[in-house]
């Protein structure tokens, strides 16, 4: 009897698992980055090639990090959200133009408007990579000091902004 009691418990243990993992969203994906520096990069910007950005450049004050590609359906739909957000944000939106052919990147922006204080291009993806990057888009907070202290993956909702970014943003430009 107890033969037939094994495979019915691992089973059940499995199903239990199953529907733990089956809860989770895919999205809240814990970055091993928060509360870390952010990873040193130094880029050309996508609207001026002959200069360049660095992370370093953006010390002093707290900015934010959105990934996004021309080639990227969720970022369409997050666009107009930043658009409006550039407006009132008070701080840098600083965009890292992810895997992307420069021309595409920038007749994107030209098209839809550019809500970027600087967009930093990121053909091969390393500086994605260096930030832990699963996706597009994705965003970060990053504080004065140059930690990050939220990571959203996916696109920039009202919500997200109301409910994620702008508190984070609050409590570094209070503190």
């Amino acid at each position: 009897m107890s033969r037939f009691l094994w495979p019915l418990a691992l089973f059940l243990v499995l199903a239990g698992f199953l529907a733990v993992g089956l809860r989770l969203d895919p999205r809240e994906v814990p970055s091993p980055l928060i509360d870390k520096p952010a990873p040193a990069f130094a880029a050309e910007v996508l609207t001026d090639p002959q200069r360049q950005l660095s992370a370093a450049d953006l010390t002093g004050r707290p900015w934010v990090l959105n990934v996004w590609a021309s080639w990227c359906g969720a970022c369409r739909d997050e666009h107009p959200v930043l658009l409006d957000f550039a407006r009132t944000a008070g701080v840098p939106l600083i965009g890292l133009n992810y895997k992307d052919r420069p021309e595409d990147a920038r007749a994107w922006l030209r098209q839809f408007g550019n809500p970027y204080t600087d967009s930093v291009m990121d053909p091969l993806g390393r500086i994605g990579l260096d930030y832990g990057v699963y996706g597009v888009p994705e965003t970060f907070v990053v504080d004065a000091q140059g930690v990050i202290r939220l990571k959203h993956i996916g696109p920039v909702t009202p919500q997200v902004l109301r409910d994620k970014i702008r508190p984070a943003l609050q409590r570094l430009t209070r503190g």
